[in-house]
């Protein structure tokens, strides 16, 4: 019993020295630089927005924000190295909806979207847009749903890979309109834009940086965004919802996560200045320029978006057999 109670005294100030240092850490957060870890390649918009959030935490937290980008596999190779890393709050990850589609979109996962991390705030949502070639026959949603049911798998639509944003919105809009059309992927949207242009593709849903200008350049013409309401970057193009399909709703989202257990001061912290940043008027300007609209709001808020998420797009995922080794 002697041998028993000192394990247990020994134990509890080692434990108690544990939380005591962990205290210590927060309190002093941030000492260090901060690597923000991006699951895109540079260029993109996802890259571009996250060295604007990298540039704006830094100002705000007075250390260096570095922006790492790990891309590839849909950005489970960025989760991944984050699942891992020390909760400290020295290295945080700039999650898409993909974090939340990869959960039913792969089959061996190495990582819980949910437990394994820490939801800080989300950072912006961005509709995509139905969008057909210049010469096509098709004038509206309705046009397309029409054509569709008159000519069951006949036509195609472009993505910019299975499960993709792009990917999705078409699987949603296929389910919602009761149409059957075939699905032509491509490695990115880039590698798609000249066939739907072209027309050897009948269409695409393209995320907004990536289509307007193709709308504005005169190669493409848009039919609808996929949010529920029109986008401050592009308010002259109608929803699909009211469009031809009611209901239909597709937001592509990013946000900020941390590894599992993160200190709440450091989670409140980074978030506190993430709601400085996005209320920030030239950082909404740089979001809305390329598409997407600033998403405010709590950690709690953020993690129920992910929770909710996962579970709307696990049902269409079963629904449309689709599945990546």
């Amino acid at each position: 019993m002697k041998f028993f109670s000192l394990v247990v005294f020994l134990g509890s100030i080692l434990l108690g020295g544990g939380i005591a240092n962990a205290a210590d850490a927060a309190s002093t957060y941030p000492n260090k630089p901060i690597h923000l870890i991006v699951g895109f390649s540079p260029g993109g918009s996802a890259d571009t927005v996250g060295r604007a959030l990298a540039e704006g935490l830094s100002t705000r937290l007075g250390q260096p924000v570095i922006v790492e980008n790990k891309a590839g596999a849909n950005g489970n190779i960025a989760a991944e190295l984050v699942s891992r890393a020390a909760p400290d709050g020295y290295m945080i990850y700039f999650p898409s909806i993909g974090h939340a589609v990869n959960a039913s979109l792969y089959k061996n996962l190495p990582y819980d979207p949910v437990k394994d991390f820490t939801a800080i705030g989300g950072v912006f949502s961005a509709p995509n847009m139905l969008v057909v070639p210049m010469n096509s026959p098709y004038k509206s949603v309705s046009d397309v749903i029409n054509a569709a049911r008159a000519n069951p798998g006949k036509l195609t639509f472009a993505s910019s890979g299975s499960g993709t944003s792009v990917h999705l919105s078409a699987e949603l809009f296929e389910k919602m309109a009761k149409i059957e059309m075939i699905h032509v992927p491509y490695k990115g949207t880039g590698n798609a834009m000249p066939d739907v242009i072209s027309g050897q593709v009948d269409m695409s849903f393209p995320n907004l940086p990536s289509a307007v200008p193709q709308v504005k350049a005169g190669n493409l013409r848009a039919l609808g965004i996929t949010t529920a309401k029109r986008s401050d970057a592009a308010p002259g193009i109608p929803t699909i919802a009211e469009s031809g399909l009611p209901g239909y709703e597709m937001a592509t989202w990013y946000g900020l996560v941390a590894p599992a257990n993160l200190p709440i001061s450091i989670r409140n912290r980074l978030n506190k200045e993430l709601q400085s940043i996005l209320s920030d008027p030239k950082f909404k300007d740089k979001l809305i320029a390329q598409g997407a609209d600033p998403m405010p709001g709590t950690p709690e808020q953020f993690s129920q978006l992910i929770k909710t998420e996962i579970e709307r797009w696990r049902k269409l995922i079963a629904q449309s057999k689709i599945t990546i080794e």
